[in-house]
């Protein structure tokens, strides 16, 4: 038989017939080993701690005595009990120096994201002063650093708009507000205690791409209205909106002024931040740089008093804390079940954005982090938050990697950073009073401009096609319909992709790499050698009920095509087909089926089925089944080379 590829679907398993080994016969052939038999309850804790506690969260509590398995415990709710008994001076510098730094950058962009949500500018603070202080206390990340982002801010504001109006009743879009920010919390928090937090990764990666960068455009979109000073702008986010909105607005609501600040300001951020990447010990300069933008700009406002110009100014900012809002929040009526639904939505895209971040980070410093317990800390800082008059709060990538830059340690910048914003509010908050909307404007547009990510957009094209349409898909439905249509799309086509790969799973044929005894698949290495008389076709997933009738079909498709070349080349017709099962890691009842009906219609023909090297899990299945039986105990064999071995003397017999 020619040794010339055929088209195959593809190569996603290894193989597992061993080594570059020199074809021999052997007198003696190793069976497939049958696993001992394990009871229902036994399996079923195996594959139940597998799935909810595959790190073993209790190891360290064993054989411990009862006062440091309380210790244990509690360091586990509280990791500061943990790092906080090795702090010290050191520690504390490298702390200090980053919470300032943060706080600096944080304050100007809270301001910023509130109005995003819809809220006052006050809130925005109220967002970075609680919530980093309960997740210092549990968060188990040392450079996350915490507060509102831009995102979550649009979302909220997006899907609570579609409920109340802020304008004509701002009282209940705050309520509204606190109670999507508890049921935000609540999710995040379950998840991390029923051990969930594997649902998150639902969203793929391709598909947060293009999130993220049609929200990032979205905002900056969004922030024309104070860049160019419009007073009248449309409610709606998508971009054909938006730019008809702008343009009517062009001959007569435009403010040269304000056009001036923000242009000016933009141009000062954009220049700080290039020059902060050509030298990391500049880190400073673009985490500092919205702070000096809103102080000048705030003090040339109130020196020239251009908000008597038309320049919009932020205006009259409440002066002390966080004032307790648990009263406020909806737990019966109407807009509980609004509440809840905008809740979870906001939660799951804050949740995904933060752990992402966190693991990042600790990959950077080479530790690890528990991604429930961060579920738990994120979600308990939001419930707290939504009780101290606090919106949805998240890790800020910006904030985390100036954080990380300026040599932050443990949790303490969070507190560091919380410390500065609570002097803030209660002793700078009137300075604010005449910040031009147009800086705030021009700060979120240099803050979002990094979350347009094109060069992973480009790496995703070049390496998986679905995935780029998981990316453009959610980009486009984010820019052109809405952020909450944008994520729809997002999370539809990854879960679409997910079926199509359960359902539709690679196979491949194999050939034999010349002088060894492996087998590979002949597309990948086209030198390899079908053998004469044999198929052998490989399947890259687990046989379950939902792709069980497409393997059989697709095996004997691959068997019909290929006694069609047999034919046309006048070459010894097929008599066995050989599976490699190495990659199916499972089987049910279904796939057992599938198997049965395969070797009917092979008999029919006169062709013998044989399986190579099967898992324990299938094996297992199979001799239950009495499948086993009806194939014949030699006809499964260890290895692919074993099965052709005992092939071809049969082969040469009936030559």
């Amino acid at each position: 038989m020619s040794s010339r590829a055929h088209p195959v679907d593809g190569d996603l398993s290894p193989a597992t017939d061993g080594g570059h080994i020199p074809m021999k016969s052997s007198p003696h052939r190793h069976k497939v080993g049958i696993p001992p038999k394990q009871n229902m309850c036994t399996d079923f804790m195996y594959t139940f701690k597998e799935t909810f506690f595959h790190d073993d969260p209790l190891r360290d509590f064993k054989d411990q005595p009862k006062s440091k398995k309380f210790m244990l415990g509690l360091q586990s709710v509280f990791p500061v009990f943990d790092w906080g008994r090795n702090y010290n001076l050191k520690k504390f510098r490298g702390d200090l120096i980053a919470g300032l730094t943060i706080a600096s950058l944080c304050i100007p962009q809270d301001i910023g994201y509130a109005k995003l949500a819809n809220l006052d500018p006050k809130y925005g603070l109220y967002s970075s002063f609680v919530p980093p202080l309960v997740y210092a206390c549990m968060g188990s990340s040392r450079d996350i650093a915490i507060g509102p982002v831009a995102v979550v801010s649009l979302l909220l504001g997006t899907l609570l708009r579609a409920e109340i109006d802020p304008n004509t009743n701002p009282d209940e879009y705050l309520r509204l507000a606190f109670t999507a920010t508890f049921f935000a919390g609540i999710t995040e928090a379950a998840l991390g205690f029923f051990r969930l937090g594997f649902l998150i990764d639902f969203l793929s990666h391709a598909a947060v791409v293009g999130f993220m960068g049609g929200a990032a455009i979205t905002i900056a979109l969004q922030q024309l209205k104070g860049f160019l000073g419009i007073k009248k702008f449309t409610k709606k986010t998508d971009i054909i909106a938006v730019l008809e909105s702008v343009f009517k607005a062009a001959h007569h609501g435009w403010n040269w002024q304000t056009i001036l600040i923000g242009a000016s300001f933009l141009t000062f951020l954009l220049t700080s931040k290039f020059i902060g990447k050509k030298s990391k010990k500049l880190f400073w300069v673009p985490a500092i740089a919205p702070l000096i933008s809103v102080i000048i700009s705030t003090f040339f406002v109130y020196l020239t008093r251009a908000d008597k110009q038309g320049v919009q100014i932020v205006k009259h900012l409440d002066q002390g804390i966080n004032p307790s809002s648990l009263h406020l929040i909806y737990f019966t009526g109407d807009n509980l079940a609004k509440g809840i639904r905008i809740g979870v939505v906001a939660g799951m895209v804050a949740l995904t954005e933060a752990v992402a971040i966190g693991r990042t980070f600790a990959a950077m410093k080479d530790y690890q982090i528990d991604g429930n317990k961060e579920m738990v800390a994120l979600g308990m800082m939001n419930v707290v938050g939504s009780m101290s008059s606090c919106y949805v709060a998240t890790g800020s990538f910006s904030r985390s990697a100036v954080n990380f830059m300026a040599g932050c340690q443990t949790a303490v910048s969070n507190i560091i950073m919380s410390i500065v914003v609570l002097l803030t509010l209660l002793f700078l908050t009137p300075l604010f009073k005449y910040t031009p909307n147009a800086i705030l404007a021009a700060i979120i547009i240099n803050a979002v401009i990094p979350l347009i990510d094109i060069q992973a957009a480009i790496l995703i094209f070049k390496v998986d096609k679905l995935d780029f349409i998981a990316c453009i898909g959610a980009f486009f439905g984010v820019i052109f319909v809405s952020v909450e249509i944008g994520l729809l799309i997002a999370v539809s086509i990854s879960f679409a992709k997910i079926l199509l790969q359960v359902t539709r799973p690679r196979t491949a044929v194999l050939g034999n790499i010349p002088r060894t005894s492996v087998y590979r698949n002949i597309q990948q290495y086209p030198e390899a050698t079908m053998v004469p008389g044999v198929l052998t076709i490989r399947v890259d997933s687990a046989i379950y009920f939902s792709n069980s009738n497409y393997v059989r079909e697709r095996i004997q498709r691959w068997l019909h095509e290929e006694e069609e070349k047999v034919k046309a080349a006048s070459l010894p017709r097929i008599q066995f087909l050989i599976i490699e099962m190495s990659p199916v890691t499972d089987i049910d009842t279904s796939g057992i089926h599938a198997l049965e009906d395969l070797y009917k219609s092979l008999q029919k023909r006169d062709i013998q089925l044989i399986l190579a090297n099967p898992g324990p899990l299938v094996i297992g299945k199979l001799h239950l089944s009495h499948f086993a039986d009806m194939l014949g105990q030699d006809n499964i064999y260890l290895t692919v080379a074993d099965a052709v071995e005992a092939c071809c003397p049969k082969l040469s017999e009936e030559v």
